[in-house]
């Protein structure tokens, strides 16, 4: 598992690096290393550190943050169809900003806003599927789609009633997914809760790979099983509402690599977590060079691009997987 995991940081890098070289302006392999060395030498170094870098770490943080919150909530409910944004977080985010923008806030209020109500959604819809000390996956199921679905009426009338066309394209911009325009300040406010939520997965660990059993055999290894749910629901919870104040709404990735991950580690949540952050950061920094040149010079939103990545893709791994079966 040592060397697969080691592969995966390899290519994540590698996709990274390659992320760099894409913009308005052609930089050399060269001078982009000379402009990571030397951060305030010219023109490229500023080109560099002040636009390309910031939208490289979010796409990173982003891909690797929705696939570990994909990878913790899959084994939570053992269905490996959950993403990310089952919890709620990222419908209520969106209700929040739409009728923010539709009153006029302000921009740079937008992200905290996001956060904070996407949040709420999701602790709403926690409490919704409490049953005893631990959490029903039928509740959580019912009542993420349920909240989610009322939260897109919001974000529809919101649309309807938008002013201007340019609030109903602010609007339509966050639903689409998109890290143009956020910078190393946008970062620094979701880092802590990327972090924290970070941490609480690393601690989930050995609980994820006592779920896989069943509730009744983790009981009898020891497992809380009430506090461990509540601890990874947490964790993807954390996750997912930093990555959705960072890019909006990026779909498939928290779905989709999971999968992709277990097909290269195994079932394991030691070398699983690791995998599927490595395998989501890099898929983000590669889509989010795609989506800067694939219309330059116009800028094709990232959720939109890895939405027509994402769905035959996840069509092939799932009905592949049911005829081998």
């Amino acid at each position: 598992m040592a060397w697969r995991l080691a592969a995966l940081a390899l290519v994540t890098l590698v996709a990274c690096g390659a992320s760099l070289l894409v913009g308005g302006v052609a930089i050399a392999p060269g001078d982009v290393l000379a402009a990571l060395a030397h951060p305030h030498a010219g023109t490229t170094a500023t080109i560099l550190w002040e636009l390309r870098l910031p939208r490289v770490a979010i796409a990173t943080c982003v891909g690797a943050a929705l696939a570990l919150a994909g990878a913790l909530l899959q084994g939570l409910l053992r269905n490996p169809l959950v993403d990310p944004y089952l919890t709620g977080v990222s419908a209520g985010a969106a209700a929040a900003i739409a009728l923010a923008i539709l009153a006029g806030a302000a921009a740079p209020l937008l992200p905290a806003l996001g956060f904070a109500v996407g949040l709420g959604a999701a602790i709403l819809v926690a409490m919704l599927a409490r049953r005893g000390s631990g959490i029903d996956a039928n509740r959580l199921i019912l009542a993420g789609v349920s909240l989610s679905a009322l939260f897109s009426a919001i974000v529809a009338f919101a649309i309807a009633r938008a002013a201007s066309p340019d609030a109903a394209q602010q609007i339509l911009a966050w639903l689409a997914g998109s890290i143009a325009g956020h910078t190393w300040r946008d970062l620094r406010f979701a880092a802590p809760y990327l972090a924290l939520g970070t941490l609480l997965a690393i601690g989930s660990i050995p609980a994820l790979n006592a779920l896989r059993a069943g509730d009744l055999r983790a009981r009898t290894v020891g497992l809380d099983v009430g506090r461990a749910q509540w601890m990874i629901l947490a964790a993807a919870t954390l996750l997912t509402a930093a990555s959705v104040t960072l890019a909006g709404i990026v779909g498939f990735v928290g779905l989709i690599v999971p999968h992709l991950a277990r097909r290269v580690v195994g079932s394991d949540a030691r070398g699983l977590l690791v995998a599927s952050a490595l395998l989501g950061a890099g898929l983000c920094a590669i889509a989010d060079a795609v989506a800067r040149s694939i219309v330059a010079p116009s800028e094709l939103p990232i959720g939109v691009l890895l939405a027509f990545i994402g769905v035959p893709a996840f069509l092939y791994l799932y009905l592949h997987q049911e005829q081998r079966a």
